[in-house]
């Protein structure tokens, strides 16, 4: 019983590569042509049955697992149907022809054969890079929505209209206007600086950091003041960033 679900949740994988293990050890003359092809589709597969396998031990899949699961199962099912039509014109072609025109003929079928199975092989792990392109592609998404709760700090951004006034925030003020604008080893003022302002919560830190880029912005030409939570959504906070 157990087999039967492995083999539900595998597909054709487990026979494929086994039909394939048995192409590249037991039928070399016949696959000679070819071997690199199969070689390298053979290294692709392992992580798609490893794949499946897992998913198989999951209870409750999510919908995008269920849905790559499926794709998977079924690329696995064409490969194995593609496979088998590949053995079977390479069999036909195995006998040992008489004369030098079969032998020619024999040739050119044998050759032609090779071609469309190397190219067939080619458009397998064409789809296989899209089905896994596709599921990383979507899988980043979810990943990114899922972090949607690290918002920014809304309350943060208000600009405080009257913060001149605030007891014991002039001078700080004016020593971090000192040090951002203070020429360094020769370099401009308006060279790109990283300055923290380092206390503890409450202390008044987004409130100084606000004081300070009202006083400077007019120095610049792009400006932008953007205050974030602990656990920032970038994905949000950069493109706002970019367009203040």
């Amino acid at each position: 019983m157990a087999d039967l679900v492995v083999s539900a949740a595998t597909g054709a994988l487990t026979p494929l590569l086994k039909k394939l293990a048995a192409a590249l050890v037991e039928d070399y003359k016949q696959f000679k042509g070819v071997r690199g092809e199969i070689n390298s589709l053979t290294e692709e597969l392992p992580a798609m049955h490893a794949f499946l396998l897992k998913m198989s031990e999951e209870e409750d899949p999510d919908v995008q697992d269920k849905v790559w699961m499926k794709e998977v199962r079924e690329l696995s099912y064409d490969m194995e149907d593609s496979f088998d039509e590949f053995r079977l014109r390479v069999d036909d072609r195995s006998t040992n022809p008489e004369g030098l025109i079969d032998k020619f003929n024999n040739f050119v079928s044998k050759t032609k054969t090779r071609r469309r199975i190397a190219k067939a092989i080619d458009d397998l792990k064409i789809q296989i890079k899209e089905v896994g392109e596709r599921n990383a592609r979507y899988k980043t998404r979810e990943i990114i929505s899922k972090t949607s709760n690290a918002y920014v700090d809304r309350r943060a951004l208000a600009v405080f209209e009257n913060v001149s006034k605030l007891v014991g925030l002039e001078r700080p003020t004016n020593e971090v206007i000192e040090v951002m604008m203070t020429k360094k080893n020769g370099f401009p003022s308006q060279m790109p600086k990283v300055l923290s302002i380092v206390g503890s919560g409450g202390l008044g830190k987004t409130t100084l950091a606000n004081q300070v880029y009202q006083k400077l912005k007019g120095n610049f030409e792009s400006k932008a003041f953007v205050s974030v939570s602990r656990n920032p959504d970038l994905s949000n906070v950069l493109p706002k960033s970019m367009i203040l």
